[in-house]
């Protein structure tokens, strides 16, 4: 068995397990592709809508897995510098400098000192590669969508051999390939070559069984009866025609600021206060604060 393979869970029904220890709820859905992106050793891609739950993946499974997580975040402008290595240049001219004061100096020597692991900043991907000696580490690539089509192109090579060459010191191979989890909110399309190269699952909004699991799971102080209230009122939120719907993050968050309030149950007064912490849009909060009575009437029809 290969090194790291003896962590994976045994079964679909364990992964599950040993992902609700960690206070997450996978489905069966999603739990499927999970398992057989750690059986096949291949990057799991996740597409959604932000705050469904993508990311958080990565982080349970490096919990559950006990092993290191190391965290790319993309953003436009994102380069091989930022994302894999280079060279601490200020070091290398601080040592040239120290250099150039001894006496009988060797260029020669100097110019190979100056290109070792000691003046190499190890960005998140370089150091996926080395972290997989004992335990391969979850190397989570957050939100390739917001990264440059260039640094998707470059990606497509790294997940095809797990390696990096550094002209300087040569080629760095994983003696075992991380666990990675790539992570997209579709705000553009992602190339199909990439996707093809990954287990593919996409997570969509829970249904209310769901979320009620998972805010009592992740805010134990709320009560049985807040947390159906505050579950239905965020479902029933995303039938209307908001700019952005809540996800999942929003509603923990509020759940934890009525709990916060120590709020046993909603009321129009409190949800208007609390707003803010369940929509990021002043129009959308504008336009549920007129018609919050209505909202919530139908939320309570539900509990």
């Amino acid at each position: 068995m290969s090194p790291g393979l003896d962590a994976v869970p045994a079964s679909i029904e364990a992964l599950q397990q040993a992902l609700a220890r960690e206070g997450y709820v996978a489905e069966r859905g999603l739990a499927v592709p999970i398992y057989l992106a750690l059986r096949l050793k291949r990057p799991l891609f996740l597409e959604g809508e932000a705050g469904v739950g993508k990311t958080e993946v990565a982080k349970v499974l490096s919990a559950a897995l006990q092993t290191p997580l190391i965290r790319l975040q993309c953003y436009e402008g994102l380069d091989v510098s930022q994302a894999v290595y280079e060279w601490n240049y200020p070091r290398q001219i601080l040592e040239i400098r120290l250099l150039e004061t001894a006496a009988g100096l060797d260029r020669a020597a100097v110019a190979r000192e100056l290109f070792t692991e000691t003046f190499l900043i190890k960005r998140p991907l370089l150091r996926a590669l080395e972290q997989t000696r004992d335990r391969p580490p979850v190397l989570l690539i957050d939100e390739i969508d917001r990264a440059d089509e260039e640094f998707e192109g470059y990606l497509l090579e790294f997940l095809s051999d797990f390696q990096v060459t550094i002209p300087e010191l040569g080629t760095i191979r994983a003696s075992e390939p991380p666990v990675v989890v790539i992570t997209s909110n579709r705000t553009r399309e992602v190339h199909d070559a990439l996707k093809r190269r990954c287990v593919y699952s996409w997570i969509p909004y829970p249904d209310f069984e769901k979320e009620y699991r998972i805010v009592t799971a992740k805010v134990p102080g709320a009560s049985a009866r807040l947390a159906r209230q505050v579950t239905a009122f965020v479902q029933e939120l995303r039938t209307a025609d908001l700019y952005k719907a809540a996800g999942i993050s929003e509603t923990l968050d509020w759940a934890a600021a009525l709990v916060a309030l120590d709020r046993e149950v909603l009321d129009a007064d409190v949800i208007g206060d609390t707003l803010g912490l369940l929509l990021k849009n002043q129009e959308d909060i504008d336009s549920v604060r007129e018609r919050v009575q209505t909202v919530l009437a139908r939320a309570l029809t539900v509990t």
